[in-house]
């Protein structure tokens, strides 16, 4: 049955009063500011409008990762989506992931030529789905794409195809349907670590094999019972860029992430809402495991059960739903995009 606005309005406040009477300073450990949140939730359901350009077949989205997917089917039957141009807010460039650059550069040209929207924000308040990111051009049409239109892609994201203040990142979808997100009470760990390994993956190698000699961390790269190591690890292990899709499963059962990268991660999903230096540990190889264990040493049980507790709520802003849901990863993802409507109206001489 299709949700009037109305109703969804009310949905959304009910889920939102829900989540805060946890606790008023788990929300605010959880969320960077939930009064605004609140606010801006209603108002963007209320009355944001997009505008989706038609694509000639050849170049028509068919997307194979699932987010991107889910996304896109539940943005196209949505009553964001307006017929009306006039009245958008922001625009949808859609094109399909293996679309080259002069077939973009092409179809940047086209809108220009055809609408009266591009030319006014050079593509500033369009935005465009691509997984790994599209790279700097010449043409001044996939330069402006590139530099001004909000981008959307999957976490993580290819390094160097990413622009924080602006690019959004999708939430990698799960394997297997998650139960209602909870962190079990009282939860007794056998590892300090647990990580599913990518034998791929030979970027740190020797970190790796640290912890694999390491008997408070079970590694295993074709586990047997993945969700009971979840389940009775303290911390669940990821490598920056490596196998992340279950990172929404780790945090909704209660297991705090620790992200191994030598680089500031910048493309997490949700990062204008989420504060996820109260969720996630982001640790650099250089100390080595030694270092690791002395860091997550430090951190103490209160907030260790509070980091605990707040991925716990923030994971059900992560979950992909066939039928979105008030607050799920897909209305999320659109508020993302509503944050970006105020848009820099660059002039000509002013672009670079």
């Amino acid at each position: 049955m299709k949700i009037t606005q109305l109703s969804l309005i009310f949905l959304c406040f009910s889920l939102f009063i829900s989540i805060q009477s946890q606790s008023t300073s788990l929300s605010k450990t959880t969320y960077l500011s939930p009064t605004i949140l609140l606010a801006n939730y209603a108002k963007m359901i209320a009355e944001f409008k997009i505008y989706v350009y038609k694509t000639p077949k050849p170049i028509s989205p068919t997307f194979t990762n699932s987010p991107e997917s889910v996304f896109y089917n539940n943005l196209l039957k949505s009553e964001f989506v307006t017929q009306n141009a006039d009245e958008a807010h922001l625009f949808f460039v859609p094109f399909a992931p293996d679309t080259s650059t002069r077939a973009l550069a092409r179809l940047v040209r086209e809108i220009r030529q055809s609408f009266p929207y591009w030319n006014r924000s050079l593509g500033a308040d369009h935005f465009f789905i691509s997984r790994a990111g599209i790279d700097y051009a010449s043409d001044r049409n996939v330069l402006e794409l590139k530099k001004n239109s909000v981008q959307i892609s999957c976490f993580p994201t290819k390094s160097g195809n990413f622009v924080p203040h602006k690019d959004i990142t999708l939430a990698p979808a799960v394997d297997s349907p998650i139960e209602l997100p909870h962190a079990p009470a009282n939860k007794s760990t056998s590892f300090l670590g647990y990580m599913k390994l990518n034998k791929d993956d030979k970027s740190t190698g020797s970190f790796i094999d640290e912890m694999i000699d390491d008997q408070d961390f079970l590694i295993e790269s074709e586990p047997s019972n993945h969700k009971s190591n979840i389940d009775t690890s303290k911390y669940c292990i990821f490598i920056y860029n490596s196998d992340m899709n279950w990172f929404v499963e780790a945090i909704s059962s209660g297991c705090v992430p620790v992200i191994i990268t030598d680089r500031p991660v910048q493309d997490l999903p949700l990062m204008d809402v989420i504060r996820w230096s109260e969720i996630t540990v982001v640790i650099s190889t250089r100390g080595g495991v030694k270092g690791m264990k002395l860091l997550l040493s430090e951190i103490s049980e209160d907030r260790y059960e509070r980091m605990k507790e707040s991925g716990v709520v923030a994971s059900r802003n992560l979950l992909w739903n066939a039928e979105p849901e008030p607050y799920d990863a897909f209305y999320m993802a659109m508020y993302q995009l509503w944050l970006r409507r105020h848009t820099i109206r660059y002039t000509r001489r002013e672009y670079v």
